[in-house]
């Protein structure tokens, strides 16, 4: 199950050409036993997820959910303990229904200051290795700085980077799901 925001709901992009829509495309090939479930939605915050989450993991019951979230809170400059705090619990409660979990890392723009950003930057690894979880350090890695990437909007990847994105989060699903 894919669990994120806008980036993984396919904001802007034509229907089935997001990097969920692909993965299921990409694991029907090599594994039909699976099945991907995106639910995520543009806009989530940490907030909006943690109140979601036990309804959506009762529904689906996952064996493996893919945690993106957090960039609409550090573009909102929530609080750093607040994200921090609202994915651990997203983290717990995945935990509790015995989900394994793949935590995906952001990073964002430098709009409140280097030592936020380090701080927001930093969340990621500190709940990957408190709760002994894979991570992807960032989603957007090799290309985020890279405008030829990005929609008008220059926040949400384009058709040509999805298949980026998912060769970021295939890197470390790929042994999650040989060992699941």
């Amino acid at each position: 199950m894919v669990y994120g925001d806008s980036l993984s709901a396919g904001y802007g992009l034509p229907q089935k050409t997001g990097w969920a829509s692909l993965l299921k495309k990409k694991l029907q090939m090599q594994s039909p036993v699976y099945q991907v479930i995106n639910a995520s939605i543009s806009g989530e915050t940490t907030l909006g997820g943690l109140s979601r989450i036990e309804q959506t993991l009762k529904r689906y019951h996952p064996n493996i959910v893919i945690v993106e979230l957090g960039a609409n809170d550090g573009l909102r400059g929530t609080p750093i303990k607040t994200i921090h705090d609202n994915l651990e619990a997203i983290v717990e409660a995945c935990k509790k229904n015995k989900a394994n979990i793949l935590l995906v890392g952001m990073r964002i723009p430098p709009n409140y200051g280097a030592i936020y950003t380090q701080k927001f930057s930093d969340i990621y690894p500190q709940i990957a290795k408190r709760h002994e979880l894979k991570l992807v350090p960032f989603l957007l890695e090799g290309f985020g700085d890279k405008f030829e990437y990005f929609q008008a909007d220059r926040m949400h990847p384009n058709k040509n980077a999805q298949g980026k994105i998912l060769k970021n989060v295939w890197e470390v699903l790929h042994k999650m799901i040989r060992s699941n």
